[in-house]
């Protein structure tokens, strides 16, 4: 069965790119609604803008989406956690032009939604169903998907920074994987990069309490990392999050080499380019068990790794 919160949750916080100030709050809706946003700062129709692949437009180091007028960026930690907590049906009310980054990570989002519970609906739930193996490139970096009978996320990075190097790690996301493994792995980034993205108009938010700063073989954020490869893990969370602009859960083995928010799109636009490469599928109740946010609850905070 579709899903959606018990009852509204507000967030807020700090824009990790505008460093604005911004209110969200997070409201439940009906079967078949979907995912979507809609600007409060904003008059006119076009302050609705779909959670959807097919309005993503450029945009660096993180995934925005544009109606017309209206933008909303840096969705991904949080559709990660609509996906990653079952969540089929929102309405995402928020000020401003940037979802908050709250520490970075995904894990805020899920533990408000899990508080509040959620609720069934009285609709099937559907998925994608993929059929052949779809695959995109951008140098060294790589994203595709293949058939699969769940949703797996197998992700490779290689960085020069000691501190992150090389990692890869392959996750099964039936039965609560991503809340238990992978929702408080938080976004990184190289210090010898921040002036530069900065001078760019980019991580104007961005303090060692909203993400994980590295230099050579040291880690500058106090604390250091929450999983020795909390880098990995952080960039499966993005890809099950810009995967879930889909449209509908997927059944089928992501892969990304070095992939990123942009890539993953190419993915999904390749994929919707080919109708026989997938196919929308009711789920069996078989199927939907083996779907990322099926049975999970707040106790599964209580076991993340």
């Amino acid at each position: 069965m579709q899903t959606t919160l018990k009852s509204p949750i507000s967030f807020s916080g700090t824009g990790l790119h505008t460093g604005r100030a911004v209110r969200m709050t997070v409201h439940p809706a009906s079967a078949e609604y979907g995912i979507w946003f809609r600007r409060t700062d904003l008059d006119g129709p076009d302050a609705m803008i779909p959670a959807r692949w097919d309005v993503v437009v450029p945009s660096r180091l993180c995934t925005k989406l544009a109606n017309g007028r209206a933008e909303v960026s840096t969705v991904e930690h949080l559709m990660a956690a609509l996906a990653g907590c079952g969540i089929h049906n929102a309405l995402i009310e928020i000020n401003g032009p940037e979802v908050p980054v709250m520490d970075g990570s995904a894990q805020p989002f899920v533990e408000g939604f899990l508080s509040r519970g959620l609720r069934r609906l009285a609709a099937p739930t559907r998925a994608l169903r993929i059929l052949e193996p779809v695959e995109v490139t951008d140098g060294d970096a790589m994203a595709s998907l293949a058939p699969a009978d769940t949703l797996e996320i197998d992700f490779e990075i290689d960085f020069a920074d000691r501190a992150i190097g090389h990692q890869a790690k392959r996750l099964n996301m039936a039965n609560g994987a991503f809340v238990r493994e992978l929702c408080d792995s938080r976004t990184f980034c190289r210090n010898t990069d921040v002036a530069a993205m900065r001078a760019a108009g980019l991580a104007l938010g961005g303090t060692f309490r909203n993400a994980v700063v590295v230099e050579g073989d040291k880690v500058l954020s106090p604390g250091g990392f929450r999983h020795a490869d909390e880098a990995v893990r952080h960039k499966m969370l993005d890809a099950l999050g810009d995967l879930a602009l889909a449209g509908a859960p997927i059944l089928g083995r992501y892969r990304g080499e070095r992939a990123g928010h942009a890539l993953t799109n190419r993915l999904l636009r390749a994929l919707f380019a080919r109708p026989g490469a997938f196919r929308l599928v009711t789920c069996t109740p078989a199927e939907a068990a083996r779907l990322p946010g099926s049975g999970v609850d707040v106790h599964d905070l209580k076991a993340v790794a």
